[in-house]
């Protein structure tokens, strides 16, 4: 298998829905590599509040120094996967959601890697402003699938549910 047919399947795991994404090595190496060589990778799941349709998950940082932004963007489409790196002052602000105990309080670095499921959005923080993401995957299969879920996690909550990503 090339680098550029590299795949990996992002799921919800308490509501047994997954999707199919397609590495974007040609336009994200660094990102994809560091991603490839760390997964899987996962933990509680959240619903974005500001940048609308968007799902994530908090992890500690896993490559050996954070990638480079490439592949920049503020405007995600349907089925893109993002990676963001924030330091832990940047989601300290209770206007978050994130309870005390939750598992990146108190790391210096959080990585946060994102599904968006729809369109319309934007990466515009109230607190901070434009944070832009690498866009490292794209989803090839079952988005349809897993943005009715996402809406689910919406309307329905998210506790007790995690997004994890594997290599298909």
């Amino acid at each position: 298998m090339s680098d550029s047919e590299r795949f990996i399947t992002v799921s919800l795991d308490k509501r047994g829905v997954s999707c199919t994404a397609r590495l974007l090595t040609d336009r994200a190496p660094i990102t994809c590599h560091a991603v490839w060589d760390a997964l899987p990778l996962g933990g509680d799941v959240y619903h974005a509040k500001y940048a609308r349709n968007e799902i994530y998950t908090l992890v500690p940082p896993f490559a050996p120094e954070e990638p480079p932004l490439e592949n920049p963007t503020i405007t995600p489409i349907p089925g893109d996967l993002c990676y963001f790196t924030f330091s832990d002052t940047q989601l300290g602000t209770k206007s978050y959601g994130y309870e005390t105990h939750a598992a990146h309080q108190g790391k210096a670095t959080v990585v946060d890697l994102a599904l968006f499921y729809e369109r319309n959005n934007l990466l515009i923080n109230g607190d901070a402003g434009w944070v832009p993401g690498i866009v490292w995957g794209t989803v090839v299969e079952g988005l349809d699938r897993m943005a009715d879920a996402c809406q689910d996690l919406w309307r329905a909550g998210a506790i007790g549910e995690s997004l994890t990503f594997r290599r298909a």
